[in-house]
């Protein structure tokens, strides 16, 4: 019995010797930073509130989403809000799968801007970024966030106002709101204004006219500039003339006077014919 008790070993002196173990192990890996998740959350500027199970993370002048950040609030948040910095491609968000409301106002966003496919996207505001080709931005947006219900664009070159474009007006900015109601059936809000039916009514009614058509056969672009450049060096004259003795030619005239530019027969009364 004495020897069984002699050959026991004291609990705590296992533990102290596996702590001694996991201090060296981790330690080592400190230094050689292999696990990216271990950083200090404190160098960020971000807030999570896990009621809204929303994740703000504003103001931290980055072009992506830190890991850290993405490993610890991916799966959480629903709402996710990424102004004031200065990403210019948010393939990040695609870590962030139950996303439904996205805003990333004051970025580097543009036309050439990647975004991944978030089914559940239901938000979106991208308001003063570098968005340019209205078409180019609405074809990524309804392929990529099919049940998208708000979108924001303001302070972009793609929504056209006077606020940044002097040369635009509100027919211009109507003409826009038209066009994407048309490109996004289930929208109802756009810009800091809903949706109303009598706007819905217009674009179904006017549905042809927000088709764009473009010429991608090369042959039908170098047809039309041979027809310019004909019209440019068309002339009623020979081509080429035999002597120096005055000639004649006759011809039909493209051009038909129908007295409509006449400057004589305003002033003339019926009371004078």
């Amino acid at each position: 019995m004495n020897d069984e008790k002699n050959e026991t070993t004291d609990p705590s002196e296992e533990l102290n010797e596996n702590d001694d173990e996991i201090s060296i192990y981790q330690s080592k890996n400190d230094n050689l930073n292999l696990n990216p998740f271990q950083n200090d959350f404190d160098k960020f500027n971000y807030n999570f509130s896990a009621s809204e199970k929303k994740l703000c993370f504003v103001g931290n002048d980055l072009e992506f989403i830190p890991p850290e950040i993405i490993y610890e609030f991916g799966l959480k948040t629903l709402i996710l809000d990424v102004s004031f910095n200065c990403m210019s491609d948010l393939m990040d968000i695609e870590q962030f799968p139950y996303l439904e409301e996205l805003i990333c106002d004051n970025n580097c966003l543009s036309d050439k801007s990647r975004f991944p496919q978030l089914k559940n996207l239901k938000i979106l505001s991208c308001n003063k970024n570098q968005i340019e080709d209205i078409h180019i931005f609405i074809d990524k947006v309804k392929s990529l966030f099919p049940n998208l219900v708000y979108l924001s664009l303001l302070g972009n070159k793609a929504c056209p106002n006077q606020l940044i474009d002097e040369n635009k007006d509100e027919y211009d900015y109507s003409r826009y709101r038209k066009y994407v109601i048309y490109r996004l059936s289930k929208l109802k809000f756009l810009d800091s204004y809903q949706v109303t039916q009598e706007e819905r009514d217009i674009v179904e009614r006017d549905a042809m006219f927000f088709e764009t058509v473009k010429a991608d056969d090369p042959f039908v672009e170098e047809k039309n500039d041979v027809q310019i450049n004909r019209m440019k060096n068309y002339t009623p004259l020979p081509d080429q003339q035999k002597n120096d003795a005055p000639q004649s030619s006759f011809g039909y005239s493209r051009y038909i006077y129908y007295g409509k530019q006449s400057e004589g027969n305003r002033f003339i009364k019926n009371d004078d014919l």
